[in-house]
C-alpha cells in the first residue's frame, strides 16, 4: 500500500505550503513510505485528485485544495483530518495502516481492545479446567483450622493499635489535602496552557482559511484564463479554415 500526498509545488499560499510541509515532515518522522504527486505541474494529477475526493468532503465551491491524502485509491482525508488524527495519536488508523509494535498508537489500541472485550479473572487450560498455576488461598487449601487463631490474633493487634491508627488517619488526611491542592494547581495550569493552544490554533485556522480563499480565487482565475486561451485558439482555427475555403 502506497500513501499518496497530492501537493502544489508552486502554490503562492504560505498556509498551504506550511500544511504540506507539516504532512510530509510527519510522515518522514514516522518512516511511512509515501509518494508526492504535484497538481501544479501535472494536470492529470489535479483532475484525479478532484475526481476522487468524496463529494461530501469537498468545500462549498467544489474545488478541494492540497494537501489531500490517499491510501492507493482510498481517500484518507485533508490536512484538518490529518491534524486531528495526529493530536489523537491515531495517524496510522487515519492512513489505513497497522501501527508498528511498541508505538504509542499500538499501546492505545491494545488498551482499547482490553476495555472493549473485558478481562477474565480466571484462566483455563485446554481442557477447560482451572489452570493449576493459579494460586489458591491458604484458607481454601487448609480449611478454617487456622482461621480462628489468626482472627483472634488480629483482634488483639487491632485493640493495641487503635490509638496509633487515629494519629495515622489524621496525618493521612493532611497528606491527602496537600496532594489535592497540588493537583488543583496543576489542573489550572494545564487548562491555561490548553486555552492558549486553542486560541493560537483558532488564529492559525482563520489565517489558513483566508489563504485558502485566495488560493481558490487564483485557481479559478487560472482556469478562466485557460478557457479564454482555448476559445481564442478555436476562433483562430475557424478563421484559418474560412480563409483556406475561400
Amino acid at each position: 500500500m502506497v500513501i499518496k500526498v497530492f501537493l502544489a509545488s508552486s502554490s503562492g499560499s504560505t498556509a498551504i505550503k506550511k500544511k504540506q510541509q507539516d504532512v510530509v515532515g510527519f510522515l518522514e518522522a514516522l518512516k511511512v513510505e509515501y509518494a508526492q504527486l504535484d497538481i501544479a505541474c501535472n494536470e492529470e494529477n489535479r483532475m484525479w485528485m478532484r475526481q476522487n475526493v468524496p463529494q461530501e468532503k469537498k468545500p462549498a465551491n467544489g474545488i478541494p485544495l492540497p494537501p489531500q491524502i490517499f491510501n492507493e485509491e482510498s481517500y484518507c482525508g485533508d490536512y484538518d483530518t490529518f491534524f486531528d488524527a495526529k493530536e489523537d495519536n491515531s495517524v496510522y488508523a487515519f492512513l489505513g495502516l497497522p501501527p508498528p509494535p511498541g508505538s504509542k498508537e499500538a499501546e492505545l489500541a491494545d488498551k482499547a481492545h482490553i476495555l472493549e472485550n473485558g478481562t477474565h479473572a480466571e484462566e483455563t487450560n485446554g481442557e477447560e479446567n482451572l489452570d493449576d498455576s493459579i494460586e489458591v488461598p491458604v484458607e481454601e487449601r487448609n480449611g478454617d483450622a487456622h482461621g480462628e487463631e489468626e482472627q483472634a490474633a488480629e483482634e488483639e493487634e487491632e485493640e493495641e493499635g487503635e490509638g496509633g491508627e487515629e494519629e495515622e488517619v489524621a496525618e493521612g488526611e493532611t497528606a491527602e489535602d496537600d496532594a489535592l491542592e497540588g493537583e488543583t494547581a496543576g489542573d489550572a495550569a494545564e487548562e491555561a496552557v490548553e486555552e492558549t493552544d486553542e486560541q493560537a490554533h483558532a488564529d492559525e485556522e482563520e489565517q489558513e482559511e483566508a489563504d485558502e480563499d485566495r488560493e481558490e480565487e487564483d485557481l479559478q482565475s487560472e482556469e478562466e484564463e485557460e478557457a479564454e486561451v482555448q476559445e481564442e485558439e478555436e476562433d483562430d482555427e475557424e478563421e484559418t479554415q474560412g480563409e483556406e475555403a475561400e
